[in-house]
């Protein structure tokens, strides 16, 4: 939210051009322009959903493992 308010200061207030506040805020022309046609305060969202992990179906198992092992002595432990 910060960096939209920066965004939109430089351009309204600041009277800088696209090019410029991209160069002065390192973000790209194209974010630039995309915040500054957005209406109002919207905080920008992630569109990308969380997907599950490769490890998550052997979660307990890797849990149960590392648990016995940390009560092997060190020169047992895998």
């Amino acid at each position: 939210m910060d960096m939209i308010g920066k965004v939109r200061r430089m351009k309204l207030r600041d009277q800088l051009s696209l090019s410029e506040i991209a160069k002065r805020t390192g973000l790209s022309r194209n974010t630039v322009k995309k915040w500054l046609k957005a209406p109002g305060e919207a905080v920008p969202k992630y569109e990308r959903t969380s997907v599950e992990g490769k490890l998550t179906a052997f979660e307990p198992a890797l849990h149960q493992a590392l648990t016995t092992d940390s009560h092997r002595p060190k020169q047992g432990r895998r």
